[in-house]
C-alpha cells in the first residue's frame, strides 16, 4: 500500500514536469459545458464558416461543410499559466497552514522523535525526508481523488454553475466562522485513533507514512478550511490536474520546514516560539476566507440574475471586513481563543496598517473608481448603481443609427461605455448595414478574466476608441435561462448537448467555428464571420490589446 502511494506521487510529479516543460494537455476553461472525460481526444467537427454570407447566422455553426480535427482546449501557455498560479496559491496556503496552532508547535516534537528513534542524526534526517515525502503523497493523492470524483466536466461546471458557486460561498463562510473560534471542523475520532495506532505499531516506512497521515488528520481543524478554499479555487479554474497541482504546492510548503529542521538544527532554534500569535494568524485567515467567499456569492448572483449583490454591496462588505481585521490586529477586537495583548509587535502593526490602507483604497470604488486590484473578484462595473465620473472610453457616444433596444438587453447589461449586441444575427445584420468589421466577444457570467478585461482594459481611451470602430457582439456561453426556438435547437457533436438555451448555442458556435471554448475569446471578423486576424484571449496590457484591435481594422480596410 505504501509503495503504491509513492508510485502515485512519482507519476504526478512526472506529469507536472511535462506540463511546465513543454507538454500540451487539453483543459477546459470557464464554461458550463458538460463534456464527458473522453472529450480530451481529437474529434472531427465542422470548423469552417460558410462562404455564403447570406446564410442565416443560426445555421453557420451547424451546417459548415469543411471538416477538420479539433481539440477543445486552452492554449498550452494558458494551461501552464493557470497551473503555475494554482501551484503558487498552494505554496502560500501551505506556508500559512504551517503557522497554524495545530501544526507549528509539533515541529520540534516531531524532529526530536525522529532523532531519538533513528539513533543517529543521519538516520533521523533520512526519516524526516521520508516523512516530508509522505505528506506530499497524502495531499496529492487527495487532490487526484477530487479529479477522479468530479471528472473534467464536473470541474469545469464548478466555475459557471450558480448552484456550485452558492454552495462554495456557504462552505467558505463556514470555514471563516470556524477560524473565528465558534467551533472546530474535525474528523471522526475513531478514524483518527486508528491512524494513530498504525503510526505507533508500524515499523519502517509504514510507521513514518502513518505518522504523516496522523499529522494530516489531527491538524484538519486548522488546515481543512485552507485546503477546502484551495480545492474550490483550483477546481473552478477548469484545469484537469488543478486540484492535484494545488495540493502538491500545499504539501511541499508544509513538508519543507520539517525536513529543513532535521537537516539544519539551527533553523529550528531560529523559529519564533509558540504563543497567542498563532491564533491571531488563524483569525486573520478567517477574515480573508470571509472576503473570498463573497466572490462566489457574486458569481451566483450574476448567473441567477438576482441583481441585488451589486458592486457597491460587495465593496462595502470588503471595506468593513478589512477595517475589522485592522482593528483586530491592533488589539481593538478580541475573540474567545485570543490571549491578552500587552503590546503591539512591529509586524502586527505593519499588517494592521496594510489592512486599513487597503480598506481606504477601496472606498473610491463606491463612486465608480475602477479599483483594479479587485477586477475579476468584484462584480462588474455595469452592476454599479452610481458612477460619479464615467471617464475614459465610456464618455464616447455610439452611432446615431444604433437601435435604441437590442435583443436580450433586458437580460444582459452593457459594459460601461459600450453598446453591444447580444444576438449574433442581429449584430451581423447591423454590421453589414453600417459596413463595419465585427468584434465577437465570447464571454460568461462567471468569467473572471472577462470582467478584468472590461473593467481594466476596455476603459482605457486608446482601447475604447478602437472597440467602437467595430460592431461589438457579446455572446454569453453560460446563459441558461434564455431558451432557443425549436428551429435553432440541434445536437452539438462537440459539446454533446442540445443547443436548447442561448449559452449552449453560443458555446457550440464558438467551439465549432473557432476550435476553442475558452473565455474571454475575441474574434475580429468580417461580414462572413471569418477571422481577419488570429483570435486572441485575454490581453491585460492595454497597449498590446490596442495593437491587436488595430490589426483587425487594417485587415478589414485592406479587403
Amino acid at each position: 500500500m505504501i509503495n503504491r502511494c509513492y508510485k502515485i506521487i512519482l507519476r504526478v510529479l512526472l506529469i507536472w514536469v511535462l506540463f511546465f516543460l513543454g507538454g500540451s494537455y487539453p483543459a477546459f476553461s470557464q464554461t458550463d459545458t458538460a463534456i464527458s472525460d473522453d472529450e480530451f481526444t481529437e474529434i472531427v467537427a465542422d470548423t469552417t464558416i460558410s462562404d455564403t454570407v447570406q446564410q442565416p447566422a443560426t445555421v453557420i455553426a451547424k451546417d459548415s461543410v469543411t471538416k477538420a480535427e479539433v481539440k477543445l482546449s486552452k492554449s498550452k501557455g494558458e494551461v501552464q499559466k493557470t497551473l503555475w498560479q494554482t501551484f503558487i496559491a498552494g505554496l502560500i496556503g501551505g506556508f500559512l497552514a504551517f503557522f497554524m496552532p495545530c501544526i507549528f508547535p509539533m515541529v520540534p516534537l516531531t524532529i526530536s522523535y525522529f532523532t531519538k528513534r533513528a539513533g543517529s542524526k543521519q538516520k533521523g534526517i533520512g526519516q524526516a525526508m521520508i516523512y516530508g515525502l509522505s505528506i506530499i503523497v497524502i495531499y496529492v493523492a487527495f487532490g487526484l481523488l477530487i479529479t477522479v470524483l468530479f471528472g473534467s466536466a464536473g470541474l469545469n461546471a464548478l466555475s459557471s454553475s450558480g448552484l456550485f458557486n452558492f454552495f462554495f460561498f456557504l462552505i467558505l463562510v463556514t470555514f471563516a466562522i470556524s477560524f473565528f473560534g465558534a467551533f472546530e471542523i474535525t474528523l471522526p475520532s475513531s478514524f483518527v485513533n486508528k491512524i494513530d495506532q498504525k503510526a505507533d505499531t508500524s515499523k519502517g516506512l509504514g510507521g513514518i507514512f502513518f505518522m504523516a497521515a496522523s499529522l494530516a488528520l489531527v491538524s484538519f481543524s486548522c488546515t481543512g478550511p485552507i485546503i477546502g478554499t484551495l480545492l474550490v479555487e483550483a477546481s473552478s479554474k477548469g484545469t484537469l490536474l488543478g486540484p492535484a497541482i494545488g495540493m502538491f504546492g500545499f504539501a511541499l510548503a508544509l513538508a519543507l520546514p520539517f525536513t529543513i529542521s532535521a537537516i539544519f538544527p539551527g533553523f529550528l532554534s531560529s523559529m519564533p516560539k509558540s504563543g497567542g500569535w498563532l491564533n491571531s494568524v488563524k483569525v486573520c485567515l478567517g477574515f480573508l476566507e470571509l472576503a473570498f467567499a463573497l466572490k462566489f456569492l457574486s458569481a451566483a448572483d450574476l448567473v441567477w440574475h438576482w441583481e441585488w449583490f451589486d458592486r457597491e454591496v460587495f465593496l462595502v462588505l470588503w471595506i468593513v471586513i478589512f477595517i475589522l481585521m485592522g482593528f483586530y490586529l491592533l488589539g481593538k477586537l478580541k475573540f474567545s481563543h485570543d490571549s491578552d495583548l500587552p503590546f503591539i509587535s512591529v509586524p502586527r502593526l505593519f499588517l494592521a496598517m496594510f489592512s486599513l490602507a487597503f480598506a481606504i483604497y477601496m472606498i473610491p470604488g463606491l463612486w465608480g473608481a475602477p479599483v483594479s486590484v479587485l477586477s475579476g473578484l468584484a462584480p462588474p462595473m455595469n452592476t454599479q448603481d452610481f458612477i460619479l465620473t464615467s471617464g475614459g472610453s465610456s464618455s464616447s457616444s455610439t452611432d446615431k443609427g444604433f437601435p435604441s433596444t437590442v435583443k436580450y438587453d433586458d437580460v444582459f447589461k452593457k459594459p460601461v461605455g459600450f453598446s453591444p449586441f447580444f444576438d449574433l444575427e442581429e449584430g451581423l445584420n447591423y454590421a453589414k448595414k453600417v459596413n463595419k468589421p465585427i468584434m465577437i466577444d465570447f464571454t460568461g457570467w462567471a468569467c473572471v478574466n472577462c470582467r478584468r478585461m472590461e473593467d481594466n482594459v476596455w476603459i482605457k481611451p486608446e482601447v475604447g476608441r478602437l472597440i467602437k470602430e467595430y460592431v461589438l457582439i457579446q455572446l454569453y456561453v453560460d446563459e441558461r435561462k434564455i431558451r432557443m426556438p425549436k428551429e435553432k435547437v440541434h445536437y452539438s457533436k462537440i459539446l454533446r448537448h442540445n443547443t436548447d438555451d442561448l449559452g449552449w448555442w453560443n458555446g457550440d458556435f464558438q467551439a465549432t467555428n473557432y476550435n476553442t471554448n475558452s473565455q474571454p475569446f475575441y474574434v475580429l471578423a468580417g461580414h462572413d464571420l471569418k477571422p481577419l486576424v488570429t483570435p486572441q484571449g485575454a490581453i491585460f496590457d492595454a497597449g498590446d490589446y490596442a495593437k491587436y484591435l488595430q490589426s483587425g481594422l487594417d485587415a478589414f480596410a485592406g479587403k
